[in-house]
């Protein structure tokens, strides 16, 4: 037992039954279990309680031992002068205090069910996929959990896309952009295309977007990757960034895009690539990705971008690769940067104008096929099986957010597991 799960358990009421006593051997009523206190002071604020006939309204304070009240010091803290009960799972000594001011003690002990207790504890074993693998029951999931998760994430992701939106004076096309190249990046690059993409204005994309050249000139400079050209493209390049840093003023990054652990058709040069043929090919991008209804338009969007006709035989700068071929975006990955930049952004838009925004960006994930990766493969042999990307978008999320830092009490599933007897 701890003080956090014994303060989860007094504020979802939790306990085998309720007909209290004092450890006087009173009769105790809870008529109200108070707030839940996360700052200073009591742990519970605004409680009410009966107790010998009398009823009190005050603060509730909760203690694993009774002695934790003098260890923490709390005799001589104003904030505790509102007491009207002290609540402990094991009472291990008389507080006098209390005696004078006539504070009733509770003692849990007897009121929590002990298989409860073992749930909590192997929730906590270590070398687990999630803390409660052990005994996860998918059947106990309520079916709108994830969709619920997914939400909260969305919401999540929306608080920084506003603050994006703040610092861009409300250039969503701009913040587009933006949260493009952090997905092209994916997550080896997502970081420093994403600074990229930042370091310079974006009304220069909307200035040489018709000479898809200069838009790669514009990536490649700025990634710093022409300072030695190895053969006569990446010579144009290096011309046209020239002209396009006097011009706009152009800092190149000191930090150069990675290459390791990433396959050949997810190289940084790649990718940029495709990412200037997107932006050669649609003006407006930002219009035409939310005027789409349904996640075969935006796929249209998207299934024409391919890299240069320098890329058809590279992979890297001044390597001629043996195998040939155009580099078009795949479906998969079309797929991830709608997942991770288009959605998020047209949610954010959407919510505060359109009151069916959630229905409709949820509908969207669910034509979106799941994603596949570890984290996904060890829900799934837990028997939750993602069905489209809204259910694994959440499944990461809540893989992330708490199975991983152990918020067991409070993740909805660990609420089911611990308000749940065993069979």
């Amino acid at each position: 037992m701890n003080e956090k799960l014994l303060q989860y358990l007094w504020n979802f009421k939790i306990f085998s039954n309720f007909d209290f006593s004092d450890v006087d051997g009173n009769q105790l009523e809870i008529i109200d279990f108070g707030a839940w206190n996360f700052n200073s002071g009591p742990d519970f604020l605004l409680g009410k309680i009966k107790s010998k006939g009398f009823v009190l309204a005050g603060h509730i304070e909760l203690h694993v031992r009774a002695s934790d009240w003098i260890f923490h010091r709390h005799s001589s803290n104003p904030e505790f002068e509102n007491l009207i009960l002290h609540v402990v799972y094991q009472n291990d000594v008389e507080i006098e205090e209390f005696q004078l001011k006539n504070i009733p003690t509770l003692e849990l002990k007897n009121y929590i069910d002990e298989s409860l207790l073992w749930k909590y504890e192997s929730l906590l074993q270590e070398n687990q996929f999630i803390p409660c693998a052990k005994i996860f029951d998918v059947e106990k999931i309520p079916l709108q959990f994830w969709e619920e998760s997914l939400l909260k994430k969305l919401d999540e992701k929306s608080i920084e896309i506003e603050e994006a939106l703040r610092h861009n004076q409300n250039n969503y096309e701009a913040v587009l952009f933006h949260n493009l190249a952090y997905a092209f990046g994916l997550k080896v690059n997502a970081a420093l295309f994403k600074q990229l993409a930042e370091s310079f204005d974006f009304k220069i994309i909307n200035k040489i977007r018709q000479n898809e050249t200069q838009l790669e000139a514009l990536f490649f400079g700025t990634t710093n990757w022409l300072e030695n050209p190895k053969d006569e493209q990446m010579k144009i390049w290096k011309r046209e960034f020239q002209f396009l840093q006097v011009k706009f003023s152009l800092t190149p990054q000191r930090t150069i895009p990675k290459f390791s652990r990433l396959r050949p058709p997810n190289f940084p040069t790649l990718r940029l690539s495709q990412l200037a043929s997107l932006y050669h090919l649609h003006q407006n991008l930002f219009s035409k990705v939310m005027s789409a209804k349904d996640v075969n338009a935006l796929h249209l969007i998207f299934q024409k971008v391919k890299a240069s006709t320098y890329w058809d035989k590279h992979f890297n700068f001044g390597t001629v690769s043996s195998v040939e071929g155009e580099k078009f975006l795949t479906s998969q990955f079309i797929d991830l940067v709608l997942i991770n930049a288009v959605l998020p952004l047209k949610y954010t838009f959407l919510k505060n104008s359109n009151e069916n925004a959630v229905d409709e960006i949820l509908n969207f994930y669910r034509q979106i096929l799941p994603e596949k990766n570890t984290i996904i493969e060890g829900w799934k042999s837990l028997g939750a099986v993602a069905e489209n990307s809204a259910e694994s978008q959440a499944m990461l999320y809540h893989y992330k957010n708490y199975c991983l830092q152990k918020k067991c009490l409070n993740c909805g599933i660990g609420f089911k597991i611990l308000q749940n007897k065993p069979n």
